[in-house]
This record gives structure tokens, sequence and C-alpha cells, in this order.
């Protein structure tokens, strides 16, 4: 079983940057979803980014156009640069890969019985 460790996490002021990574391999989930999900505090855990097999992006209403979701040239890393970070967006944050039953769904609708993957998890702690 192929390990998600995810790194990059900390303390930043609200404003500023952050970017996540994820040693989440195209060789190993050919198929899969590879997304980001976080779990805030006192919440329950919600996704926020995913990239199917074709590319194809889909965010959280509560990120989009602040968070980015890539992986690099090799496909064997996960990535989540997140700019303009808020207070809100104080999370537990996981790296997870999916096998949803239906085609095309947003991160959103992905469930977590259908996540096969999920790495340990890292915070993210956003100051006002």
């Amino acid at each position: 079983q192929a390990q998600l460790v995810e790194s990059g996490g900390g303390s930043v002021q609200a404003g500023e940057s952050l970017t996540l990574s994820c040693p989440a391999s195209r060789s190993i989930y050919p198929y899969s979803y590879l997304a980001w999900f976080r779990r805030p505090p006192g919440k329950a855990r919600e996704g926020v980014a995913a990239i199917e097999s074709d590319e194809t992006i889909s965010y959280d209403d509560s990120v989009k156009g602040r968070f980015t979701i890539y992986q690099d040239s090799s496909k064997t890393m996960l990535y989540l640069r997140m700019n303009d970070l808020k207070p809100e967006d104080t999370a537990m944050y996981y790296c997870a890969a999916a096998s949803p039953e239906e085609e095309g769904i947003l991160v959103h609708e992905i469930t977590e019985a259908e996540v096969t993957d999920w790495g340990q998890g890292t915070q993210v702690t956003v100051s006002s």
C-alpha cells in the first residue's frame, strides 16, 4: 500500500500563502481522483480540491480563485498551492486517493467511503 505523506503545513498570517505536497503518483493511482480534504476544528472533513486522471479539476466554492491543485510534470507529486489564506482555512489537511462510483463528480461529492488511501494530515493554522 502506497503511503501518502503530506508536508508543507504551518502557521501563517491571513493573506499569506502555503504550498502543501504529497507523493501521490499516477503510476500507483492511474485512474483515481487525487484530492485534498480538510477537517476544520470541530467540523466534518470536507473536500477542497481534486484532480481526475484526465486532469479535470474541481474546487470547493470556498477556495476557488485562491487554491490551486496540480501535479508535477512527472506525475509523482500532488500539490495544493494556497494563496490569500483566511482564518477559516485553519484545518488539518489530508492528501487522498479516491475511486468514486460515478465519473465526473465534483470534489465536494466524494464521500469518505470512496477514498481508498489517506495521508496522516498536516496542520494549517491561519491567524488574523
